[in-house]
């Protein structure tokens, strides 16, 4: 069984599956920025996942951060797992730029959020790569 927490449903927008996870974007419209969320309840942390399961996870990891970074030609591809302030194991994979607002500092805070049609056009264009 797995569910969406309350707060990464709110704050991200749906896109695709994959095998382990969700992928899910966040609204910042000037870095692609897509959070992968594991489809298992009640696991905060990676260790709670079977080895089987973190394996698959750093593959999907390393598989999104690729096609990311080439699709995009990203400068730089940054990847955590902070979960501070939600209870649900996710994963941020943001493509950075030596030119967008915040480098080389945090894109964390308030994301330059899409209008409609360009939210669009990016979902339509991430779900093609998977």
């Amino acid at each position: 069984m797995y569910s969406l927490h309350e707060r990464l449903e709110n704050d991200t927008i749906q896109c695709t599956q994959l095998e382990l996870c969700e992928l899910r974007i966040m609204p910042d419209s000037e870095c692609p920025w897509v959070v992968l969320i594991p489809k298992k309840d009640n696991v905060r942390e990676i260790f709670q996942l079977t080895t089987d399961e973190q394996v698959k996870l750093i593959k999907e990891i390393a598989l999104v951060s690729k096609k990311l970074q080439t699709t995009f030609d990203a400068d730089k591809m940054n990847v955590g797992a902070l979960g501070n302030m939600v209870p649900q194991l996710h994963i941020h994979i943001i493509a950075r730029f030596e030119r967008d607002r915040a480098w080389p500092g945090a894109l964390w805070g308030v994301p330059d959020e899409y209008d409609d049609e360009k939210k669009d056009r990016f979902v339509q264009k991430i779900k093609a790569l998977f």
